[in-house]
């Protein structure tokens, strides 16, 4: 009976590794709950600019003010898959522990949620991030990681699924057949 169970109650994860990517299949040590994402390319990354100082009376207090802005250079690092999460799922996106003290980049929103609707052949993961210092990181490195939890709006039978399964299955394939969402913000500007 227990591999009925969990055969019928296995939760798939259809995964497309992208061309020129190969070697960004997520993966789990035996040791975490999470799966790692690497880098689908090497990215280079240069510190923090700040402008000249100068110098500006303010009217009201006639007081001189000092400011210096100071601008740190921000992209979305490709992590190489497109995913279809098992419906009624979301995946929490977060820098694995190691990340900024190997390589002094940030996540700027501190976590990404993928929902279930990201799932076409051209919806790429990928991690938004900030530099705090000039750095190269190279191919494949392992920056990133995630989970999948259930959405909000899991059905009863979704829920009862997840209760039920032993695990979470990847299944690599080809095409994944969905119509492309959009890419990062495009849920909308408010």
């Amino acid at each position: 009976m227990s591999g009925y169970l969990t055969y019928k109650f296995l939760n798939k994860m259809k995964i497309k590794v992208l061309e020129k990517t190969e070697g960004c299949f997520p993966y789990k040590f035996s040791q975490g709950d999470w799966f790692d994402l690497v880098l689908a390319e090497g990215l280079e990354l240069d510190a923090p600019m700040a402008t000249r100082l100068y110098r500006k009376k303010n009217k009201e207090t006639k007081e001189v003010e000092k400011p210096r802005d100071v601008e740190f250079q921000y992209c979305i690092a490709k992590l190489g898959v497109c995913m279809e999460l098992p419906k009624g799922f979301e995946a929490i996106v977060a820098p694995r522990s190691s990340t900024f003290k190997k390589w002094g980049i940030l996540m700027n929103n501190s976590l990404g949620v993928i929902d279930n609707s990201y799932n076409s052949d051209e919806d790429e993961w990928g991690m938004p991030i900030v530099a705090t210092r000039k750095v190269f990181i190279p191919k494949h490195t392992r920056i990133a990681q995630f989970r999948i939890q259930l959405s909000q709006n899991a059905t009863m039978w979704q829920k009862i699924k997840w209760l039920f399964s032993s695990k979470v299955e990847f299944e690599k394939v080809e095409s994944l057949g969905n119509t492309k969402r959009g890419g990062f913000g495009s849920t909308g500007e408010k």
